[in-house]
Parts: C-alpha cells; sequence; structure tokens
C-alpha cells in the first residue's frame, strides 16, 4: 500500500479534496499514531511561486492581454478609467485562474495588479499628479483602501500572497501616520537612515516597529493555525514574516549600532543573537535572512584591525557563507536541540513539531 506524506496531504488541499480542517485532524490522528516528534518534514517553509512552466508561460500571456485590454480602455475612455478597468479585470480572471485553476504564479500576478491598480486609482481619485509627491494625509488613504481592498480579496480568493500585498499597504498607512505625527514632510518618499533610529526620535523608526510587531503577530497568529505547515494558513505567515523581518530587525539593529564603539557593536551581536534564536523557535529563515548585512558589518569590524582591506573582505565573506551554510543546512537538528534545552514556555508545543533525536 503507498504510503502518504505530508506532501500529498498538502497536495490534497491545494487540490479542494481536502480542508484545512479535514487535514489538520488528518495529521493529528497520525501524530498521535507515529509519535509527533517524528513525523514532521523536513521541509519547513514550504512555499511555491510556480508548479510548471505552463503557469509562467499564463502569466506572460496575461501581461500581455493587459496591455492590450488597458491600451483599449486608453484608446476609448482616456487615462481615467484604465486603473479601474485593471481593478476589475484583475479580479475577473481571478475567479478563474484562482478560485478555479488554482494556478500559483498566474494568481500571485494578479494579486499584485489588483493592488497596483487600486493604488493607482486612488491616487487618480485624490488627484495627484505625476510631478507632486504623496503626502503623509494621502499616503494614508492610498494604504488604508489598500488595505480593504486586500482584506476582501484574501477573504474571497484565499490566496496567500495576498498577505504579502496587505502588508505593504499596512507600511504605508503606518509610516504615513508617522508622517503626520511627525510632520515630516519628506514622508516615505526621501528617507534618509536616522529616521530609522529609535534614538534619534524618529516617529518613522516607531512606526516601522509598530509596523514590524502587527505583521509579526499576524504571521504568528497563522503559524499557531498550522504547526505542520500543510495549508494556506502556513503560506500566509511566510509572506507576513517576509515583512515582519526586515521591518523589526533594522530598525533595532540600526538603532543599536547608531550608539557606536564597542557597546553599539557588543549590543547589535547580542540583539542579532536573539534574533536567531527567535528565527529557530518559530521556524522562520527569514528574520535570520533580514540580519545577515548587519552579521556582515559587524564581522567585519571584528577582524579589520587585524588585517588589511581586501583580507578583511574575503574573510568577512568566508565566514559570513560558511555560517550561514552551516545553520541552513542543519537547521532542523540546531532547532531540534535548542528546543530540546528549552524549558516548556506558552505556546511551545503549538509551534512545529520538532524531532527528539537529533
Amino acid at each position: 500500500m503507498v504510503e502518504l506524506t505530508l506532501d500529498d496531504v498538502r497536495a490534497a488541499v491545494a487540490a479542494g479534496v481536502l480542508n484545512e480542517v479535514q487535514a489538520s485532524k488528518l495529521i493529528t490522528m497520525a501524530q498521535s499514531r507515529q509519535g509527533v516528534r517524528n513525523f514532521l518534514s523536513g521541509e519547513d517553509e514550504p512555499f511555491e511561486f510556480f508548479r510548471g512552466f505552463s503557469e509562467i508561460f499564463v502569466t506572460v500571456g496575461l501581461g500581455l492581454l493587459f496591455s492590450g485590454l488597458l491600451a483599449i480602455t486608453w484608446l476609448i475612455g482616456g487615462g481615467v478609467f484604465v486603473p479601474i478597468v485593471g481593478v476589475v479585470l484583475t479580479a475577473l480572471f481571478a475567479i478563474y485562474f484562482t478560485k478555479k485553476r488554482r494556478m500559483s504564479l498566474p494568481s500571485i500576478a494578479l494579486s499584485a495588479g489588483f493592488g497596483l491598480f487600486l493604488a493607482i486609482s486612488t491616487v487618480t481619485f485624490l488627484g495627484i499628479s505625476g510631478a507632486t509627491t504623496p503626502n503623509a494625509s494621502q499616503g494614508l488613504t492610498i494604504g488604508l483602501v489598500g488595505m480593504v481592498g486586500m482584506a476582501w480579496y484574501f477573504s474571497y480568493f484565499k490566496l496567500p500572497f495576498s498577505m504579502f500585498v496587505l502588508g505593504v499597504f499596512g507600511i504605508i498607512s503606518v509610516l504615513s501616520i508617522a508622517g503626520i505625527v511627525s510632520d515630516d514632510r519628506r514622508f516615505i518618499f526621501d528617507l534618509p537612515t536616522s529616521l530609522f533610529d529609535l534614538g534619534a526620535g524618529s516617529a518613522m523608526a516607531y512606526g516601522s516597529l509598530i509596523f514590524g510587531l502587527l505583521a509579526f503577530a499576524g504571521g504568528i497568529w497563522f503559524d499557531l493555525k498550522d504547526p505542520y505547515r500543510i495549508s494556506r494558513y502556513a503560506s500566509s505567515a511566510f509572506w507576513l514574516h517576509i515583512l515582519a523581518a526586515p521591518a523589526l530587525v533594522n530598525v533595532i539593529a540600526l538603532s543599536l549600532f547608531n550608539l557606536g564603539g564597542s557597546l553599539g557593536a557588543l549590543l547589535t551581536a547580542l540583539a542579532l543573537v536573539l534574533v536567531t534564536l527567535l528565527a529557530l523557535i518559530i521556524d522562520r529563515r527569514s528574520f535570520l535572512t533580514a540580519g545577515i548585512g548587519y552579521i556582515a558589518i559587524l564581522i567585519s569590524m571584528a577582524i579589520q584591525n587585524s588585517s588589511d582591506g581586501d583580507i578583511s573582505i574575503v574573510a568577512t565573506l568566508l565566514l559570513l557563507g560558511g555560517g550561514i551554510t552551516i545553520l541552513g543546512t542543519w537547521w532542523v537538528q540546531i532547532r531540534a536541540t535548542l528546543m530540546q534545552k528549552l524549558p516548556d514556555f506558552p505556546l511551545k508545543n503549538r509551534f512545529p513539531p520538532y524531532s527528539e533525536s537529533v
């Protein structure tokens, strides 16, 4: 008899043979029979951009078709109707390619297009010309409209990537509020580094930190609903973590690093160690990836006094590449060891299972 794997269950959910609740119950039963800790696959963050070249082919065709249809709209009704038609067309095409055919890459492209046309429609309604930079109030309107639109898109099409687009509008909204509070006329399109330094008292930095925490909370909420990473919940969490990681890591690491001197470097290194532990506990590599640049800077600073510039660069690349490769290769074993050593804490058993044997 053929044995079913987690990939088979994921395929059944994607094909509509099982829903998320049925799949979770099936996995739970299998876990109870075979042992929770030994069943989970090492592939901890399953997601896919496309399932075959046919999806690339269809996506290219959709791009050309949209270009033609929008060009006709321009010729008949003028440019003001183009983004509105774009919103309608992306939603209509998504009914077929997302809900019926369940094609990954065309669905991602249509979701991104829906968000883009929604933003352009809002910009057009606000009367913002191409030569005028949106201010914070207008940016907030764009962000809120986009969030509402993408929330509907996610609830109707159940497409995980739409959470990423919703998150982008969330960034615009939060940073716009920060711009309004601080009366910073530079808004989002001319941001010096100091604007993301908490030590400089920047409202933008606090806004980015708040957004990162909200996106992280959303990602954890989805993760806890699907610890076995078999359904759209885990994929939705993946996209939220992709947004949360740079927002949190960049603000925290940059703020500590800007303290300067040995203290700043030491605190930044400590923060990155904690980020690595967090990434291992929740089983999401995105947080560690977001800190790679700061890790490289710290390694370079640590060895530059004992070597010339060229050697310092080579040593940094070797140490950073070797460390990331080792951690990525033995991620499952390292995580299992860490989780075994950690005492019980709330929700520990609701994160992805880890093997008891390493």
